[in-house]
């Protein structure tokens, strides 16, 4: 997968594939996020082709309808081809959408508490509570916050865009102060992936906001 395609859907690079069935026929999904997933599947597909991705999560079924982004053939296995697809999620069957925020905030949680902060750090792995927080307010919230981070110094937009900005993160407007002081904190402390990480987990805040 190409590195844009990999900034534009915000994936989890799993460290162990998730057995899938694309379109009933088995693949595995190698990297996964809120927007997308990265699978290896069976013959050869066109950007644009439409396929049903379905998987297990604490034993519920998990399926979206998925639309190919990127896709390319990497080896044969006697008569087949061996494909690698970025799919976008298209719509999700039943609870498919609640499902996957909740492995995803899970699997996030795991990768940032195994990154050990420095001493008197905060540790990253505390945002993962965000997409619990504000549930009173989440009914009339419509807005966004977005912090930046420039020179070492925060600054903080209320926007009407969900995007996760280059250095820093997008979150739903009715998060926690004190939470969001912590987010922040757990950036500057966080590596390349750690901070990517980080997005994604606003990237799911951010997704609990109604549009209008």
């Amino acid at each position: 997968m190409v590195a844009n395609d990999r900034r534009e859907f915000q994936r989890l690079r799993l460290a162990k594939p998730i057995l899938a069935l694309l379109d009933g026929q088995n693949a595995l999904i190698l990297d996964i996020g809120i927007s997308g997933a990265f699978v290896e599947h069976y013959g050869q597909s066109r950007e644009g082709d439409r396929f049903m991705l379905l998987f297990k999560w604490k034993g519920s079924d998990v399926e979206f309808v998925c639309e190919a982004a990127h896709t390319m053939v990497i080896r044969k296995t006697g008569s087949a081809d061996v494909s690698h697809s970025g799919l976008r999620f298209v719509q999700p069957v039943g609870d498919a959408e609640k499902l996957l925020n909740d492995m995803v905030a899970t699997f996030v949680g795991k990768v940032l508490a195994a990154q050990k902060a420095n001493a008197g750090a905060i540790e990253p792995s505390s945002s993962v509570a965000l997409v619990d927080l504000g549930g009173a307010r989440r009914a009339r919230t419509r807005a966004f916050l977005t912090y930046r981070l420039r020179g070492g110094v925060w600054s903080r937009e209320m926007t009407e865009s969900s995007s996760q900005p280059k250095e820093g993160f997008t979150v739903a407007a009715y998060e926690d102060d004190e939470e969001l002081e912590s987010l922040c904190q757990a950036y500057e402390a966080a590596d390349e992936e750690g901070r990517r990480l980080i997005q994604l987990v606003a990237a799911l805040s951010a997704r609990t906001v109604k549009k209008t």
